[in-house]
């Protein structure tokens, strides 16, 4: 791991970019690092450089200058090979547009990161997985047969098949209605205590964001503020029901699922 524990760690990152000849700077100097399962939203108004900074956080894009430490691996020192296998090996994603393989059903989405591990348990552990999102009985459905709400719930299901030490969510209720991305956001925090997995979220949902442990807010590219949920209950020792609250929150949002509007 990075110093302190950090599982990620960035230091001094820039990214610009050339448009009409001229250099445009989307990130200007950013430095924060992230404590070993603790969470963390990015918040700020569209082109704050949010987006850009999970990517490069997360090995998809390279920084014009800075560096990034991920789980004790200095990003820009890896071929681009290499930093497929870290993110395969050590990191899941959580997609706005959920990013499902519309040829597979909502199982074979779940298992393919496992699948591309050569984990002979994937298929098992997939459906495990939507056992807790609430969504056994939709193993065998395609995603134009789910709801968004349903879809989103199958890639929670998918980022965490790996058991990754990092997860990174982009607007993880950006497409969905309030009642479908409270379920989602619920199962997203219980996923992530029960993992113990570190979560970078970047959001324009300021609720969403007051549920991590801290909160970044970015302007013109660089850090704004940088706080501490200091309310924050701490439940490291309470015990934990995998399938918990979130699970019969899914259930109870069954009926609802081809109804017009529904998750």
């Amino acid at each position: 791991m990075t110093s302190n524990n950090a599982a990620l760690k960035a230091i001094n990152l820039t990214k610009t970019y050339s448009s009409a000849g001229r250099e445009l700077t989307v990130l200007d100097d950013v430095s924060f690092e992230l404590a070993a399962g603790t969470s963390c939203a990015v918040v700020g108004p569209s082109g704050s450089g949010k987006t850009t900074l999970l990517g490069l956080c997360a090995g998809l894009d390279r920084p014009t200058s800075g560096s990034v430490q991920l789980v004790g691996f200095v990003l820009e020192e890896q071929s681009e090979d290499r930093l497929a296998e870290i993110r395969n090996e050590h990191v899941g994603f959580v997609f706005q547009t959920f990013q499902l393989i519309p040829t597979l059903t909502a199982l074979e989405n779940v298992m393919v990161p496992a699948e591309l591990r050569g984990d002979r348990t994937a298929a098992e552990r997939a459906r495990e997985l939507l056992e807790v999102t609430g969504l056994g009985d939709r193993a065998d459905h395609y995603p134009a047969q789910l709801s968004g709400g349903e879809q989103q719930r199958v890639g929670l299901a998918r980022a965490f098949i790996n058991e990754p030490h990092v997860l990174f969510a982009d607007e993880p209720t950006g497409n969905l209605d309030a009642d479908t991305s409270h379920l989602v956001v619920e199962l997203l925090f219980e996923l992530n205590r029960v993992h113990g997995t570190t979560l970078m979220l970047v959001t324009h949902d300021l609720e969403l964001a007051a549920k991590a442990d801290r909160v970044i807010r970015l302007r013109g590219g660089r850090i704004e503020s940088d706080s501490a949920r200091a309310d924050r209950v701490d439940v490291a020792e309470q015990p934990r029901d995998p399938v918990g609250g979130a699970q019969r929150a899914a259930q109870d949002e069954a009926p609802a699922r081809h109804d017009e509007g529904a998750a």
